[in-house]
């Protein structure tokens, strides 16, 4: 685990330790972190799962877990949106989407906002400021081309250095059309790196100044986004833009935090499941993580 995920557990861990008056775990204990959501059969999410409802799986073998956490934890994203032309009759709806997605952060999270075409716009910087990033959305502007992967890979360097759990949360309506940056690196990154992408996906039909095209979206960011742990959602009515972007604020702020100690550090990818016992319910979380001393941190009591 990168050591940015540990020391939020680790943080979290005195947090919780601190409040209850005793360690959660000994020091030098090492954790590989995941971030958890948790669905009934109505897709509904579930709040109060326990700890011994969880089980996690480590290359198939059942892991004991040694950290729990069910409170909302500060996230730190880039939210990246698709300005392509083909997006044109839709924007001003895109827009007003991600808006509710802003207004929904907590005090102690913190955003940036971007979009991509042709080119890839940023902000300069990270805030809590919800009013400040919502003017940040209204100044986007069109371009030609869709550098998907290569605005996913911009995303990853923004989020390089920052502590605590760091997301991103990308539009598109389209394939990848120009990127530099290939879907290997960006998912290899996002891995070793332990960022949450949360992926969604919009068809549409739009006039392409010739005749009238039907766009699809692109299925790297499905791939992405379930091997990271973020939620996918393909859409195919503009009415459901704002609706979604609200979901995707719920799921962030309504995820469990589980703890194992890895028992083999190999310099491997290892596969990654978590479950719940309890009928019905479905866990999603990272399906991987790279299994290196370097990439873990020890916890403190």
């Amino acid at each position: 685990m990168l050591a940015t995920a540990a020391a939020l557990v680790a943080a979290t861990t005195l947090t919780s330790a601190q409040r209850q008056g005793q360690p959660t775990f000994k020091t030098g204990t090492d954790l590989v972190s995941l971030f958890v959501t948790v669905t009934d059969a109505q897709r509904r999410l579930v709040p109060d799962v326990l700890k011994e409802d969880f089980e996690v799986l480590d290359n198939d073998k059942p892991q004991p877990i040694i950290f729990f956490e069910n409170e909302s934890q500060p996230i730190s994203v880039v939210v990246m949106l698709d300005t392509s032309g083909s997006m044109t009759g839709t924007i001003g709806l895109l827009k007003t989407a991600a808006e509710q997605f802003l207004i929904r952060l907590f005090p102690r999270d913190k955003g940036k906002v971007g979009a991509f075409n042709d080119k890839i716009d940023i902000g300069s910087h990270f805030t809590s400021d919800r009013d400040e990033l919502i003017r940040d959305v209204g100044k986007l502007d069109y371009g030609n081309g869709t550098r998907l992967y290569d605005a996913l890979a911009l995303s990853l360097d923004e989020l390089k250095g920052i502590e605590g759990r760091r997301v991103i949360l990308v539009f598109t309506d389209g394939e990848d059309t120009s990127s530099r940056t290939s879907i290997g690196t960006v998912i290899d990154r996002a891995r070793a790196e332990e960022v949450m992408v949360y992926g969604i996906g919009f068809e549409s039909d739009y006039f392409n100044g010739q005749r009238m095209v039907h766009s699809r979206v692109d299925p790297g960011l499905k791939k992405i986004a379930e091997e990271t742990g973020g939620g996918y959602f393909e859409l195919k009515k503009s009415s459901d833009l704002s609706p979604t972007f609200t979901r995707v604020a719920q799921e962030l702020h309504s995820q469990y935090v589980i703890g194992f100690a890895p028992s083999l550090l190999d310099n491997k990818v290892h596969r990654l499941a978590v479950k719940v016992k309890q009928p019905g319910m479905t866990a999603r979380a990272r399906r991987s993580y790279v299994a290196a001393a370097d990439k873990l941190q020890a916890g403190e009591k």
